[in-house]
């Protein structure tokens, strides 16, 4: 790919090209660089650097995006969450490291004035250059400009050797260049390919993973380095009509003793629902659901068994979602992706929990009818649609960093498209990385646990005689690129997964 082509043309190799890209860095210098003005009445795009490794590093990230938000930055994007080994100085603890895009009218200067207050509201006080703090703001890029003064250089000096600064601003681009202004970053990378370039020849992708870069999720008192093994998720329906299971687990011992069958089966999450889901399933009230899964909740989460899992909730209500939080719940897992409560994706920015986004249309009632079964590419359709629902969770408050992807198998899908999706994980990916980066990279969930496609395949009217088929789902679905598989029987997958992990760890070391 040849970003700096769509700036600037080339026609004669490698050394026209270099002519060109300095050229044309030139005209944008000669543009923007003055050390004596202050650029700005119009709103500008920026790229701003977090960095923490002293105290409560998340929480110190989000007091700054909230103080940045409070002093005219708007924050449009975020990138990934990435735990680093330290740089330059080395001994000292390891540091939280992202990045956002956001826009602003505050002209260079003032914009770097306001994040060092920020730094010091935030605790950070002068000490040995690359040492420990509470906080670090850079300002990686200001609109399409340039600046070196004594105070300020722009783009930021060591961009282009720091794979902790590379890394999240990858995330915060998509492989179609978007505007003009993205163009300009590219451009001022000094590579023909562009940032993707300089990323590449440090490394890239091969880095992450390793002790130096890790992405991780924040989910209860953890970093989650979900890409090192897939998790499993078992399923407890506390309902009377779930398709497989429903009335099995309604009262709280019978619930908990299948919570205890899952752990001691293998599983690292239980997913807790009290509303079926299925298609024509009778919809409760917020009130309804509560009265279900609350007993429920409370006793799973005092089982000793529980201790380093996590939990769970299936639901598409707002006042569930809250109440089960506060109640000690980890995560919200929304078959809806917002479109069902109005409210929710505001609640679950404000509860600051990792959010499980499915692709749906419309609702459990609807989503079989014949126009929610048209695609003209299931696997490009359901990339676009879900990614518009992870952008506008975004522009809610619910950073990159907390999203889980689910593409919906069994919903809104034919036999054949359930298939296609199954097959087309990665597909689905790559679509949704010509946007956004950062969501391509995030956890991608899988659900076909059981479901009525296996059934129609496998000749098997029976939902609890699908456990084989199933198995063959998510082995499939692992090897294609699921991160956390969704599944009544634990027993059955665990082993299945394992070997896929190995595979995958073996595939990975013969391509390094």
């Amino acid at each position: 790919m040849n970003i700096i082509k769509q700036l600037v043309p080339i026609k004669n190799g490698a050394r026209a090209a270099k002519v060109s890209c300095t050229a044309a860095r030139l005209h944008l210098s000669r543009l923007f660089h003055d050390s004596s003005v202050e650029v700005s009445s119009e709103e500008q795009e920026v790229v701003i650097g977090i960095g923490s490794n002293v105290g409560d590093r998340l929480r110190n990230f989000e007091d700054a995006l909230e103080r940045m938000k409070k002093s005219g930055i708007h924050i449009t994007r975020h990138g990934c969450l990435y735990e680093t080994e330290p740089a330059y100085v080395t001994d000292q603890p390891h540091f939280l490291n992202s990045a956002v895009r956001g826009v602003t009218k505050l002209d260079p200067h003032k914009l770097l004035a306001i994040l060092k207050d920020i730094e010091r509201e935030l605790g950070r006080t002068g000490g040995i250059r690359y040492g420990p703090r509470p906080i670090d703001l850079d300002i990686l890029f200001y609109g399409s400009q340039t600046v070196n003064t004594d105070r300020l250089i722009i783009p930021h000096e060591r961009i282009w050797e720091r794979p902790f600064v590379m890394g999240p601003l990858i995330d915060l681009l998509g492989f179609h260049t978007e505007n003009d202004t993205v163009k300009s970053w590219h451009l001022l990378s000094g590579h023909p390919g562009g940032i993707f370039e300089a990323w590449k020849k440090l490394g890239g992708e091969s880095l992450i993973g390793k002790d130096e870069i890790k992405r991780v999720l924040p989910v209860g008192n953890q970093l989650w380095n979900w890409s090192a093994n897939t998790s499993i998720m078992g399923i407890l329906n506390a309902t009377p009509d779930s398709f497989s299971d429903g009335g099995k687990f309604l009262s709280v011992e019978s619930a908990v003793s299948q919570v205890q069958s899952m752990v001691t089966d293998g599983a690292d999450i239980v997913d807790i629902g009290a509303q079926s889901t299925r298609p024509m399933a009778t919809k409760l009230s917020p009130e309804q659901e509560l009265d279900r899964l609350v007993p429920i909740l409370e006793a799973v989460k005092n089982m000793p068994e529980m201790q380093g899992k996590l939990i769970s909730i299936d639901t598409f209500y707002s006042q569930v979602a809250l109440e089960a939080v506060s109640r000690g719940a980890h995560l919200i897992n929304d078959v809806s992706a917002g479109q069902m409560d109005e409210n929710m994706l505001n609640v679950v920015a404000g509860l600051k929990i990792p959010y499980i986004a499915m692709h749906m249309r419309g609702n459990p009632s609807t989503m079989q009818n014949p126009e929610n079964l048209l695609y003209d590419d299931v696997c490009a359709d359901v990339a676009s649609e879900l990614y518009t629902r992870v952008r506008d969770a975004e522009l809610s408050g619910v950073p990159a960093w907390r999203m889980i992807l689910d593409p919906g198998i069994g919903f809104s899908k034919t036999t054949e498209q359930n298939l296609d999706i199954l097959m087309g994980l990665g597909t689905i990916r790559s679509e949704i990385g010509k946007k956004s980066l950062a969501v391509c990279n995030a956890p991608m969930l899988i659900g076909p646990s059981r479901k009525r496609f296996l059934g129609e395949i496998c000749g098997k009217p029976s939902a609890a005689e699908r456990d084989p088929a199933t198995t063959a789902a998510a082995t499939a679905g692992v090897l294609g690129g699921a991160n956390i598989v969704r599944v009544h029987n634990v027993r059955d997958n665990r082993d299945a997964i394992k070997l896929c992990d190995a595979m995958l760890l073996q595939r990975k070391r013969s391509i390094s």
